[in-house]
């Protein structure tokens, strides 16, 4: 029997068995007895997946695994899940790459079953129909990317530094490792999503001598240690390339039910190529969608040369009791290092406001866009490190909180501002921004008045850390093409207001909020002749030293 891989309470465990003198407590039973290959429904809702030893014998030497010879049909109308999900299972057993059958159609319905991906799956020129019209379980990943290695729990660690490099661990191998203090509360959201903030949490890698990645450090002191978990990592990459994916949208309440009919992505070392992701049936409710690429728990993961599609935005009432729009993704990220997205772009118009931003993510490091072209780029929860390069971000544009470098390089960005720190977190960017080579197209060519950064932090809310400005901005090579502005606009500014209230020193911060300690400007030119002013509210930025070059 393979091992178990814990995933949370939002996704399924998948079992498979080789043998099926015991009923195990998952989805999938594979056996191997005489009769026919067949794919069937067990007493307690499992599949039963029966392949003769003829059939194992030849599928082992053809080397590969197709959707057909598990009984898919890929007519765009039988439902094709327990045949898809019975292929993959047999595959992991065997570790045989998976090939879907070219110019079929797969449809899968709204039945609770996920298809386990552990090899190397080619879903070539097929495509796939995902009906969410009637769904058992919105959780429920359509393909769940996972390891075959078990987590564990290192004892002895009860507490870690900020940037501490070494730590007293003997380990298998490389692992990614979670840690978590309940005791504390960080990322306590202002505004009309407000809340009482996480749990402290962090992830890194440590090798087996209990180095840690310094490229993706632990950013928070832990004083105490409530939870910890090491997942080993994979060595070998496991490749996930074609594939056109269309979602039937859900047509459920506009409420905060988000739906995660996806690619889930749970192990390290994947690489996505060449997928497709179209969206159709939105009408003029619905509830939200976690990302049809949605990747969590894992490390080194890259998707490439990949299409995908912005949702549109419904809105409901938020927890401070007022309509508030919600956010839609088809591209989620949380707890994850090193994941690069290269060469992609989205269905729709980036510039077209009735979809929400294609991408969200929360406790990440190392995240970057190269060469793509994005309604946005969004940190929530905080990003140690990130790079946009190559790439053009439209109206909802660049927005962050974290720590580290910031690059943004040879890139468009048509957002309200060039970076914007986002104000229900704190804006706060402990480190420094790096702009290089870029274009600015305030609000992609409205005529308002511009703004390079912007964010909002009063002074009087407690965000469960202490909020800092980029320490230092170097620009370069910027151009801001501003010449549709508004009338009486007084020229570009470096940072936004924020905070209208702070004017003189009578205002008093009750959790202080570090500003910006230097900004250098090399070479920045304006479509509108006007000068970068430093804000329209000079005096909060009153220290900031300007050093043009």
């Amino acid at each position: 029997m393979t091992k178990y891989l814990f995933f949370s309470i939002f996704f399924l465990t998948i079992t498979i068995a080789v043998q099926a003198q015991r009923n195990p407590p998952g989805n999938v039973v594979i056996t191997s007895t005489k009769g026919e290959t067949r794919v069937q429904k067990g007493e307690n809702g499992e599949l039963h997946v029966n392949v003769s030893p003829v059939d194992v014998r030849e599928l082992k030497k053809r080397g590969s695994v197709r959707y057909s010879d598990f009984g898919a049909v890929g007519n765009g109308k039988t439902d094709d899940i327990d045949a898809i999900a019975a292929a993959h299972a047999f595959a992991n057993e065997h570790d045989l790459p998976v090939k879907a059958d070219n110019g079929a159609t797969y449809y899968i319905g709204g039945k609770q079953l996920s298809a386990v991906i552990r090899t190397n799956t080619d879903f070539g020129t097929a495509a796939f129909i995902i009906d969410d019209t009637d769904v058992q379980n919105r959780h429920t990943p359509v393909f769940m990317v996972s390891s075959g290695m078990q987590p564990f729990k290192p004892e002895g660690i009860s507490s870690l530094k900020k940037n501490q490099d070494k730590i007293d661990l003997s380990l298998p191998g490389t692992c990614l490792v979670t840690v978590t203090n309940s005791h504390v509360r960080r990322y306590i959201r202002f505004g009309l999503n407000q809340n009482n903030g996480s749990p402290q949490t962090d992830i890194f890698v440590v090798d087996k001598n209990g180095n840690v990645d310094m490229d993706a450090p632990v950013i928070w002191d832990f004083d105490r240690i409530t939870e910890i978990t090491a997942l080993p990592m994979d060595d070998t990459t496991l490749k996930i390339t074609g594939g056109r994916f269309t979602t039937i949208a859900n047509q459920a309440d506009s409420r905060y039910t988000y739906y995660s009919r996806n690619i889930a992505i749970r192990r390290s070392n994947v690489v996505v190529d060449g997928l497709e992701h179209h969206v159709t049936g939105e009408g003029d409710h619905g509830a939200p969608y976690g990302g049809f690429i949605n990747i969590r728990d894992c490390s080194h993961v890259t998707v490439k040369n990949t299409i995908l599609t912005g949702h549109k935005t419904y809105h409901t009432i938020g927890s401070a009791g007022k309509p508030v729009p919600m956010g839609s993704y088809d591209i989620s990220v949380n707890r994850a290092l090193n994941v690069s997205f290269v060469n992609c772009s989205q269905t729709n118009s980036i510039d077209d406001r009735i979809y929400w931003g294609i991408m969200g993510s929360n406790y990440c490091k190392n995240l970057l866009y190269d060469n793509c072209t994005f309604s946005r780029f969004d940190a929530h929860m905080g990003v140690a490190n990130a790079t946009i390069r190559n790439s053009t971000l439209g109206h909802m544009g660049i927005n962050a909180i974290g720590t580290g470098t910031f690059t943004v390089e040879n890139c468009t960005v048509r957002g309200r501002s060039l970076i914007n720190l986002r104000r229900d977190y704190g804006s706060t960017w402990e480190g420094e921004f790096i702009i290089r080579n870029c274009v600015f197209v305030p609000s992609g060519g409205k005529p308002v008045s511009a703004s390079l950064i912007s964010g909002f932090n009063s002074g009087q809310h407690d965000f469960g850390y202490t909020c800092y400005m980029p320490e230092r901005i170097t620009i370069e090579n910027l151009h801001i093409d501003d010449s549709n502005h508004p009338e009486n606009y007084q020229g570009p500014a470096v940072f936004a207001n924020f905070n209208r209230q702070m004017t003189d020193d009578s205002y008093h911060e009750k959790f202080p909020y570090i500003k910006t300690r230097e900004v250098i400007l090399i070479n920045v030119t304006i479509a509108s002749n006007k000068k970068l002013r430093i804000s329209d509210n000079p005096f909060m930025f009153k220290n900031v030293k300007i050093v043009t070059k």
